[in-house]
Order: C-alpha cells, then sequence, then structure tokens
C-alpha cells in the first residue's frame, strides 16, 4: 500500500505516507529480483474463484487516493517490471487528469473506487452512504468504461454498515489498511501490508516477512 511517492511536503499532517521515490525504484527491483510479479486485484480475485491462475509469488502494488506521482514515477517503473498496479482512486479530487488514469487503465492498470470524497464513511448513513459508495462507482465507470470491481476504505474506516453498503453496491472486495495478507475468506476486509517513508527494503522484507510472504 503506497500513498505519494517524494519526499514530505512542510507540514504535511502524515508525512510516513511520502515513500521517496529511490526507495520506491530500489523496492520494486528488489520484489521482481526475489520473483515476486505485480498483478491486479481482479487477477487475484479471479483466480480465487477457480477462473484464473496466478503466478508462484503473486503482488499488488496498490496506490491510494491519485496522487500526481502515482502516474509521473510508478507507471514508469512498474512498466519497467511489466507489472500492473491498483489505482485507488478518489472520484473527485484526486491529482491525476483523466487522460492519464486512462492511460494507466490502458496499459493493464486496476482502477477501484476510494469514495467520491473520502470520507470517514463510519460517519454516514443512508443516502450519504450510497453516495459515496455506490455513487462512486457509478462516476467512475462512466468516466472510464471500466468495472470497478473492488472498493477501498478511506483510512481503513469500515463497520459492518459500511461493509453492507459496498456488498450492495455490487463490488467483489474491498482492501483495508489492516495489516496482514489478503484472504479469500474476508473478501470484504483484505489486508494489506503499508509502505512508509524511510522503510526502504529491509522494511518492506520485514513487514512481508512478519505478514507471513
Amino acid at each position: 500500500m503506497y500513498h505519494v511517492l517524494g519526499q514530505p511536503i512542510s507540514g504535511a499532517p502524515y508525512p510516513d505516507l511520502f515513500v521517496p521515490r529511490a526507495e520506491f525504484r530500489k523496492q520494486m527491483d528488489w520484489l521482481d529480483r526475489r520473483g515476486y510479479q505485480g498483478v491486479t486485484l481482479d487477477e487475484v480475485e479471479d483466480a480465487w474463484s477457480g477462473q484464473g491462475t496466478l503466478p508462484s509469488k503473486p503482488i499488488v502494488i496498490s496506490f491510494d487516493d491519485g496522487y500526481r506521482p502515482q502516474y509521473t514515477f510508478a507507471f514508469p517503473q512498474l512498466r519497467r517490471h511489466g507489472w500492473p498496479g491498483l489505482l485507488d482512486l478518489k472520484a473527485v479530487g484526486s491529482d491525476l487528469y483523466t487522460h492519464e488514469v486512462r492511460r494507466m487503465i490502458e496499459s493493464g492498470w486496476e482502477l477501484a473506487s476510494h469514495t467520491i470524497s473520502h470520507l470517514d464513511l463510519t460517519s454516514l448513513a443512508g443516502a450519504d452512504l450510497t453516495r459515496e459508495v455506490s455513487g462512486s462507482r457509478a462516476m467512475l465507470r462512466r468516466e472510464y468504461h471500466v468495472a470497478v470491481d473492488n472498493f477501498c476504505y478511506p483510512a481503513g474506516r469500515y463497520d459492518a454498515a459500511v461493509i453492507a453498503a459496498v456488498r450492495a453496491a455490487g463490488y467483489r472486495g474491498a482492501t483495508t489498511t489492516d495489516p496482514g495478507l489478503a484472504s479469500r475468506d474476508e473478501p470484504y476486509t483484505l489486508e494489506r501490508v503499508r509502505v512508509n517513508g524511510g522503510d526502504g527494503v529491509p522494511g518492506l522484507a520485514a513487514a512481508l516477512a512478519a505478514a507471513g510472504a
């Protein structure tokens, strides 16, 4: 799980979410040398349902929110390895231009919904919750003409009502910020391995090992 690629901005409330680009490049190179192969979450879910196969060491490289370096830097870096990414995109207010997202999709990236406004979904109910969960999917599908099968909880905030809304909206799965490896037995609370700035290759290796990868 990645957010911003670059040096922290002065005064940023969550500086750990900024991963220096050199760190990201080295982490991707290390994963490749270790035999990992980037895949989409859709491909994982297809394999889980018996409708596809995966390489021996699949890994989903996910990017939340829609920050510009995800296109200008992560996109070409993953392309060097022949890998797609998973873009968890806010339907409104991301830093990415529409044509950039389209190019990522055309190159094999998966597009997932990260709501419209990145609100705490556990604070919403009724039509407001439906709009953020289902409405964001409709907006992304209309704009990019892709399925948008998966969802990502903003700030990892979810409860039973939020999960029910995600199911009702027709998503096949949803990612969290809970640490660990995704499991087919919990499709709407898929765990991820967070990568923070300063982790470097040793930190990524340790996090994967701790998760059981």
